[in-house]
């Protein structure tokens, strides 16, 4: 749920609420008024009858003396006077032969006041005892219809209702609006940073488009400050790779020019066994630190964009056959290299750099792979995409460790057992494979289980793909 959908609710929630309270307050209020004016209509009827009216006393009997009613009755006012008894004793016309008390609960109670339905006709009732003496002569009951003030109360709700939920309606598109211009920045913000991650380039800015005191203001200068910052430790990092690389290029190649002179010259002279020995030891570390040298600075060169790539069409089946030749060289009679599938795939890239690629994989898979195993190596053509695989049956990778193997410098050591006299990586390779497939447009993929072997997998989009259209999206890595 977005932001911008969740600040939206939450304040058309509120504003319902505020808009349902305040109309329930209004249409009590209303409703309260009215009733009032109904109630001191009813007792100003009923104290206009009992002032009208007159007591005859009779020995041992009191009477009550009513006047007309048709004096202070109205069109929408109902008047009856009600013995002790409960028997109606006069009514008002209006009426007719209507001889039953409007409300005979409310009798033998003191004065109150109640609602009634007589049929369809809602009235309030005001019911007052009538005592003279201490003694009960009867009841005055004065009925008013509530039909006007039931139309008011009911045209007030739907009003109400309405013109609530029009508010309501009209303030959540302005809201709506409103939101979505104020969080328009941080969208900028998430966009130019995600091109910025993709395409790394640090040397983009966020641009500031409005004040810069305010919060999205503060957060592009502290964005854009933090990407400066980056930008120079990045710098300041392939500067200082590119630079060692550079200075250890030339006393590497003296010492291995001085190692072949020397082999030269001590060949035939005694002990020469032993010299040869450590010329041949002094001549292997040279050699390694200048793979890894050269390494070092094929990174440095693709981190910064300098490290140039032919674009030529490339037979991937063709180059996996020439990877196969060299593979059956590394591995002699340690390890069974054979191929499994092969379709014929073309492909743009750099030859040399995919070839350096696969050459990776497989020497990985040599080496890691105990005497007597299995490398196997494929090439199938997948939805516009031709995939490499390289299978072994060797000591296979933790799942801890599996996450890592691109990364730069790791050796899965505890894992992957070297066999004896293996030459130990510096865990660079894999690193520069993995940049390299990038560059192409691909991805490089792997799946492992400890004790049974691995798979690499190269994915490549095929050229017959590329003019016309993208290719599909690499299928799901194999499980």
């Amino acid at each position: 749920m977005s932001l911008r959908f969740r600040l939206t609710l939450w304040y058309t929630a509120i504003l319902t609420v505020v808009i349902t309270l305040f109309g329930l307050a209004v249409w009590w209020v209303l409703a309260f008024s009215l009733t009032s004016q109904i109630d001191q209509r009813l007792r100003q009827t009923a104290i206009q009858v009992l002032q009208a009216s007159t007591v005859v006393p009779i020995p041992n009997l009191t009477l009550l003396s009513i006047p007309k009613l048709e004096t202070f009755q109205a069109d929408d006012v109902y008047i009856q006077v009600i013995d002790a008894n409960g028997d109606v004793s006069a009514a008002s016309e209006n009426l007719g032969e209507f001889n039953q008390p409007l409300d005979p609960d409310a009798l033998g109670k003191g004065p109150s006041v109640s609602e009634v339905f007589l049929g369809q006709v809602h009235i309030r009732v005001l019911t007052q005892p009538i005592v003279s003496r201490g003694q009960l002569l009867g009841y005055l009951q004065v009925g008013a219809q509530m039909r006007s003030i039931d139309q008011a109360k009911t045209l007030l709700l739907l009003t109400l209702i309405v013109v609530g939920s029009f508010a309501v309606a009209l303030s959540t598109g302005v809201v709506t609006l409103t939101v979505g211009r104020a969080l328009r920045p941080l969208d900028t913000v998430t966009n130019a940073a995600l091109q910025i991650t993709r395409a790394d380039d640090l040397s983009r800015r966020i641009p500031l488009t409005g004040p810069a005191t305010d919060e999205v203001g503060r957060l592009v200068t502290a964005f854009n400050a933090t990407l400066e910052r980056l930008e120079k430790l990045f710098t300041t990092q392939r500067r200082f790779l590119a630079d060692v690389s550079h200075e250890l290029r030339t006393p590497l190649t003296a010492i291995r020019g001085n190692v072949d002179l020397l082999r030269r010259m001590m060949n035939g002279a005694d002990g020469s066994g032993a010299n040869r020995e450590s010329l041949d030891a002094i001549q292997s570390e040279a050699e390694r630190m200048s793979r890894l040298v050269g390494d070092l600075l094929m990174l440095a060169q693709a981190e910064s964009g300098n490290l140039p790539l032919a674009r030529a069409e490339v037979e991937l089946d063709t180059l996996m056959l020439e990877v196969y030749q060299q593979a059956r060289v590394l591995a002699g009679n340690k390890v069974s290299v054979s191929i499994g599938e092969e379709d014929q795939a073309h492909v743009f890239g750099d030859r040399d750099k995919l070839k350096q690629v696969l050459l990776n994989l497989v020497s990985n898979a040599i080496k890691y792979t105990p005497a007597g195993g299995k490398v196997s190596l494929g090439l199938t053509c997948v939805n516009g995409w031709a995939r490499f695989t390289v299978v072994d049956t060797g000591v296979g990778i933790s799942p801890e460790d599996l996450p890592h193997v691109f990364e730069r410098f790791y050796r899965v050591d505890k894992s992957r057992a070297r066999g004896a006299g293996a030459p130990g990586g510096a865990g660079l390779g894999l690193s520069i494979a993995r940049w390299i497939v990038q560059a192409h447009g691909g991805r490089l993929e792997v799946s492992s289980a400890l004790g049974k072997g691995s798979c690499f997998s190269l994915w490549l989009p095929l050229i017959e793909t590329r003019p016309l259209h993208k290719p599909a999206p690499v299928p799901a890595r194999p499980e």
